[in-house]
């Protein structure tokens, strides 16, 4: 569910109140239909011409991220799951740039069906993908060191149905997959830096904020897009486990 379909996720919403009151107007772009619809047409358009499709705050959100990765020295071999891998195509960057214990998964079957086709062009074959609901995960998939999102949680936050529990649900999950002191990136069109760090307060701590473009009006600059990086808290669950 990586929104990789061109920069659709920005969304209208009410500022009232604080930031985990605020909520946004409900969008198909919160769906799974809408997603599988996606997804369908560029596999088709991939199968036929070759276009993997679009990058979702273009390629400079990809290298931002690994440039992060590498400056903390993250081991090549660290198991990095991509939340809502979309075409794939993050992946493919991960193993140029020596990554080898990927995971990619996403809740649309043609999303995986595109990513497959996508690694095999480019010869990769060791990477793992799995057709996943990350609210609902049907795997024991746990002890990642480094979690992705680039655009999934903005989608699941425009889901017209209950999108505040699926917020909840999220973050759950995000804590069920990653290991302690493993780190969460994300980036998102949506959210700010200080509500991100509302929503992510239970659990994670702040670790670092990453640049990205800025823009100016009326005499007032801020950021088009905010990218994070989140590590996960020892909680006492973890201690007497």
């Amino acid at each position: 569910m990586n929104a990789d379909a061109g920069g659709q996720g920005v969304a209208a919403r009410s500022r009232e109140g604080s930031p985990v009151a605020c909520d946004f107007v409900p969008s198909a772009l919160g769906t799974r239909e809408h997603w599988d619809a996606v997804y369908e047409r560029e596999l088709r358009t991939f199968q036929e011409y070759g276009d993997t499709g679009e990058i979702w705050f273009g390629e400079e959100s990809m290298n931002r991220l690994i440039r992060w990765m590498q400056k903390q020295k993250i081991p090549l071999d660290a198991s990095v799951l991509d939340i809502g891998t979309g075409n794939g195509v993050f992946l493919v960057e991960l193993v140029k740039h020596g990554f080898s214990n990927i995971t990619g998964i996403d809740y649309s079957p043609s999303a995986i069906k595109l990513s497959a086709s996508i690694l095999e062009k480019e010869g990769l074959s060791n990477i793992n993908l799995k057709v996943e609901d990350f609210l609902s995960l049907s795997t024991k998939l746990s002890g990642f060191h480094v979690c992705v999102d680039k655009g999934t949680f903005d989608a699941i936050s425009l889901n017209p149905d209950n999108a505040v529990e699926k917020r909840k649900q999220y973050v759950m999950s995000l804590s069920r997959v990653l290991e302690v002191k493993g780190f969460f990136l994300i980036t998102s069109c949506n959210w700010t830096k200080a509500e991100l760090l509302d929503v992510f307060s239970e659990g994670f701590e702040f670790f670092e904020e990453l640049p990205t473009p800025k823009f100016s009006f009326g005499g007032r600059s801020g950021n088009t897009v905010a990218a994070l990086v989140f590590q996960k808290k020892e909680t006492f669950l973890d201690k007497v486990s």
